[in-house]
């Protein structure tokens, strides 16, 4: 474990995987997610072996170990805690961003002028309101139940109000071993929430807000996965300036490692 310090004195941690010759990027995860995840882990490892990319695994601010601003929420510090890791690239990344991650990674290419590509796996843009939007409160609500410390209760309010999974799924999950590790990272919830807050009221995205995202941008969704991601992840491609869309058969939300990281590295790698 490797750790650099953001803009805002935050300490922000991450594993440097591999020494290759085809450029550096920089793994995003989404909510509850971690640099330590095993999907995360074996995403970096493959796109290290294989197509000779450096990556950065990193946790975002308020999970594992990096630091936490507590009750200071906002996107533009996860920015630059990714500017930060673009610095320690050597001034130029590819971001690679999983759903929330995803949308983080489209908003720091319009922000951090290193950011040479983006990959981003099903970016849960809420469009309309045929699919679940979440409540106009959610933030109200949210950051009073981190500040208490009431973990669990945070897990199953953002898991059913703000991505939209159903009660009975969220009580299966309760009783796994997996559930401390999303107790471990309910507090970043919040910052999840300071990403996707703009981009889930049911409304369609706007080219206008996306014009600055000038790299070339592969949105990816799994033929398995919930309508409402393959919805986002094409009005996403529709509204980028220099975007392609891919569908990948066989994969889900939750995606198979040995599907998504020859798309993802062969997007990278195609040019250098």
């Amino acid at each position: 474990m490797q750790t650099v310090t953001s803009a805002d004195g935050t300490t922000i941690a991450y594993d440097r995987v591999g020494e290759g010759t085809a450029g550096t990027v920089i793994l995003i995860g989404g909510a509850f997610s971690y640099r330590e995840f095993p999907t995360m882990v074996e995403l970096a490892q493959t796109l290290a072996d294989d197509y000779g990319l450096t990556v950065l695994n990193y946790d975002r601010r308020g999970r594992g170990d990096s630091a936490d601003s507590p009750g200071v929420y906002d996107v533009a510090n996860e920015i630059a805690d990714i500017a930060a890791l673009v610095e320690v690239a050597g001034g130029q990344a590819a971001l690679v961003g999983w759903s929330s991650g995803a949308v983080l990674a489209l908003l720091a290419a319009q922000e951090i002028a290193g950011v040479t590509e983006v990959v981003a796996f099903e970016p849960p843009f809420v469009v309309d309101a045929k699919h679940h939007v979440p409540p106009k409160d959610l933030a109200a609500r949210l950051h009073p139940m981190i500040a208490a410390g009431k973990r669990d209760k945070t897990v199953r309010y953002y898991m059913t109000k703000a991505m939209g999974m159903p009660a009975l799924m969220v009580g299966v999950m309760r009783v796994t071993p997996f559930w401390k590790k999303l107790a471990a990272t309910s507090n970043s919830t919040a910052h999840d929430w300071a990403v996707m807050q703009p981009y889930m009221r049911g409304v369609k995205l706007e080219p206008a807000d996306w014009k600055g995202v000038q790299v070339p941008v592969l949105v990816l969704a799994g033929d398995r996965t919930a309508p409402l991601l393959t919805k986002g992840s094409k009005a996403a491609a529709a509204v980028l300036p220099n975007a392609e869309f891919a569908e990948l058969a066989g994969v889900s939300h939750n995606p198979k490692i040995s599907i998504l990281a020859p798309a993802v590295g062969e997007f990278l790698t195609r040019t250098r």
